[in-house]
């Protein structure tokens, strides 16, 4: 006699199996270079060479030849403790004048602390060392510890600096003082001066743009509206994106989708409150948003204008699409395959994903789709 039941289940295996393989035919990934530890973000030089930073404090090349190269010369000393190391990369907007690169890292303080920091220095022709290296920002207070450092670095259209930054974890009570750095948004010059069009509001020191975050590690500036997109860790659920405006408060820790991991309440346990912003869009259970690019290219017509975040906890590329600035759709990619800890989009057209994997299985992924 035959069993229908597993005639049923084995045909829904069968069909279950195809569609998988569709899927992974139409969502290609090519590596571009291994061999990294923990890499954290990339940049892409106007040839198309790809500086690459990795935490534990190094920063390499990968040429057309997509060779790794040995490290990159004149970087100051990193705290590669927890989370902390040499962060974000970024390019001056005239980078081909002024061969200037910013790199964001925790860096090592007194008595045993660290903290954020942003340095900026010019890289030599031969692609082999930094000069002229200066420390522009120092988040204030330092602390000793190895978490929440943000820290990713966004140019916006008038030539600021943004530079995220993190609660270090035991620092919740400085988060909503103006007074320090901690669970803030700074905007900067390229110089570590104040741009003067800066909020300013009363109380809050001049280099903050906005307050109220817990763990910013994606940052991006919108193609068409030039405004500052963010992502930012929750605990136990509650990651959010925001476009954080001038002077504003997005509320941590007093109000949050989150929850301690012991799961009791954080904050007032609430999740609205006068005074305060709501996220655009929240994920529960927590994703790890990570580095995050609006695409633009025209490599995936289909994916034109929306936004791809890495997602660490829950191993996958984001994939986000907006109607009337508000999120409708949301899909996975390469779901499991690895933490993805950044993605950008190369001059190519196509975009590049980083693993943040022990050396030496992290990688540069394109996606070749």
């Amino acid at each position: 006699m035959i069993d229908r039941r597993a005639v049923v289940a084995s045909l829904l295996a069968v069909s279950l199996t195809s569609l998988n393989a569709c899927a992974e035919s139409n969502e290609m990934l090519e590596t571009v270079a291994e061999g990294l530890d923990h890499p954290w973000s990339l940049a892409f030089l106007p040839d198309g060479t790809i500086l690459v930073t990795e935490r534990a404090g190094n920063l390499r090349t990968i040429g057309m030849d997509r060779k790794l190269s040995t490290p990159i010369s004149g970087l100051p000393e990193v705290a590669a403790v927890g989370q902390g190391g040499l962060l974000d990369i970024a390019l001056h907007p005239n980078f081909e004048e002024t061969r200037l690169v910013f790199l964001s890292f925790a860096e090592p303080r007194e008595e045993g602390k660290n903290g954020t920091s942003v340095m900026r220095g010019r890289l030599s022709e031969d692609l082999r060392r930094l000069t002229d290296v200066k420390v522009i920002f120092r988040q204030q207070p330092a602390y000793k510890g190895g978490a929440h450092f943000g820290s990713r670095l966004a140019f916006d259209r008038a030539g600021a600096l943004f530079v995220t930054t993190g609660d270090r974890l035991n620092l919740r009570p400085l988060v909503q003082q103006t007074d320090n750095h901690i669970g803030k948004i700074i905007r900067i010059t390229e110089d570590g001066g104040i741009p003067p069009d800066n909020p300013r509001p009363k109380g809050w020191l001049p280099e903050i743009w906005s307050i109220g975050h817990r763990n910013l590690q994606g940052a991006a500036i919108h193609p068409e509206t030039g405004q500052l997109w963010t992502v930012e860790h929750g605990a136990k659920g509650g990651d959010e994106l925001n476009h954080p405006e001038a002077g504003k408060n997005y509320g941590w820790p007093v109000i949050t989708y989150s929850r301690e991991y012991s799961g009791e309440p954080i904050g007032e346990g609430l999740t609205e409150k006068d005074g305060m912003e709501q996220p655009v869009h929240y994920w529960t259970p927590s994703i790890g948003p990570s580095g995050m690019v609006f695409y633009t290219g025209d490599k995936y017509p289909q994916w034109k204008g929306n936004l791809f975040v890495g997602a660490l906890a829950l191993k996958h590329l984001a994939r986000l699409v907006f109607k009337d600035g508000k999120v409708v759709e949301e899909q996975r990619l390469y779901d499991g395959r690895a933490r993805i800890r950044d993605v950008r989009q190369g001059p190519d057209g196509y975009l590049y994903m980083l693993t943040d994997e022990d050396a030496p299985m992290g990688r540069v992924m394109k996606i070749t789709l």
